[in-house]
């Protein structure tokens, strides 16, 4: 292999049962949203997050809206929102006729602060929208007695944690602790189905709403009778046949996921101005990227160092803007953290198919800048 051979941010590794089971759909031509790898996959993700329920949807995205509208969040609401998040956390609430109401991440693990939510409280509030970022959990043993003593719903964005795990009175998983926990199955997360989601809870009665708005708001069992407005949401066969084939590997992809952090860390850890990715006793991060921050005295900025990397044929992402800083949701208030990592934070190459090589590589190169 040559010297500077690419190194994507990303891969899927589609090395299991895939090509069977999409074989299998084809020859059936059960390949859009009626199968059985529908139910194989949602009855299997729901064993693995831990709940009783799990329903498929088209995408991460459509599987935050579907909960939202399921649980009534509507216009004149307000849902808490971590500043520090892709946009698609917001971008539902807002699809709803609701207002996202940004508070400020924690520097330490960089997910929402507990301290900060009370305060963004009104009467208007109806719901906590936690996102567990970059595969690392929040502090939900925090967060949760804000939730029941002003009687808020909880719900989690784990689009890039799948697997994560909380420790409150035991070991949770990541998305089985509130009303619903939402799940993105895009071509990078830790499992993929291409594009799709996933939402998960335990009430049985907000899955079967769940289940009749992705479709139209069809009812079940009357064909062709919508009670309500709903939405094309659904998960094709084909789609689910990949998810089910991933869901089989999950635990390995999660264990090479953190051997790939530290290795990483090792290789990192002593170089200043290399701020490694938060790992706090509560949690179990699956480290969906391998997430740093650049500060002096590394004599780089963030932005030199992609560039950097780039020239060296190795891909690697900045963090997300914070919310408050893009136009649809710019406000002015104090979010120092937020501002803080996303000026600083590096995603690194982080792919399950990551050889002991390639890490070496990128770190090599990062070594070899330190002053």
């Amino acid at each position: 292999m040559e010297k500077n051979y690419f190194i994507p941010v990303a891969k899927p590794d589609l090395g299991g049962n895939e090509r069977k089971y999409l074989n299998k759909c084809i020859s059936s031509s059960w390949i859009s949203s009626k199968g059985e790898f529908i139910d194989k996959f949602e009855a299997g993700f729901a064993k693995f997050i831990k709940t009783r329920y799990a329903v498929s949807t088209s995408n991460g995205t459509t599987a935050l809206h579907l909960a939202l509208v399921a649980l009534g969040i509507g216009e004149k609401d307000e849902v808490i929102v971590p500043d520090l998040t892709f946009i698609a956390s917001a971008n539902a609430v807002s699809y709803t006729g609701a207002k996202a109401v940004l508070v400020d991440v924690e520097r330490k693990t960089w997910n929402i602060d507990p301290k900060k939510i009370q305060q963004k409280i009104s009467s208007k509030t109806k719901a906590i929208m936690i996102v567990h970022l970059y595969g690392h959990p929040a502090n939900m043993d925090q967060i949760i007695p804000i939730a029941k003593k002003n009687n808020l719903i909880i719900i989690e964005d784990a689009a890039e944690a799948h697997g994560a795990e909380v420790k409150m009175k035991q070991w949770s998983k990541v998305g089985s602790i509130g009303e619903v926990g939402c799940f993105s199955f895009y071509g990078n997360k830790i499992i993929t189905t291409g594009e799709g989601g996933m939402v998960v809870t335990n009430n049985r009665e907000l899955a079967d709403k769940m289940r009749m708005l992705r479709d139209h708001g069809q009812k079940p069992d009357r064909r062709y009778y919508h009670e309500v407005i709903g939405f094309n949401y659904r998960m094709t066969n084909l789609q689910a046949a990949i998810g089910l084939a991933q869901l089989e590997r999950i635990d390995k992809f999660i264990k090479l996921k953190r051997l790939i952090a530290q290795f990483y860390n090792k290789h990192l850890k002593n170089i200043p101005g290399i701020i490694l990715p938060p790992q706090e006793g509560w949690a179990r991060s699956v480290f969906w990227m391998y997430s740093i921050l650049i500060d002096k005295p590394y004599p780089y900025t963030r932005d030199q160092l992609i560039y950097i990397l780039q020239k060296k044929n190795i891909e690697s992402r900045p963090f997300f803007y914070p919310l408050h800083s893009l136009p649809p949701y710019k406000i002015k208030d104090d979010f120092k953290n937020s501002d803080y990592l996303s000026q600083h934070g590096l995603n690194l190459p982080s792919s399950v198919t990551l050889t002991k090589k390639d890490i070496q590589r990128i770190a090599y190169i990062i070594q070899s800048l330190k002053k």
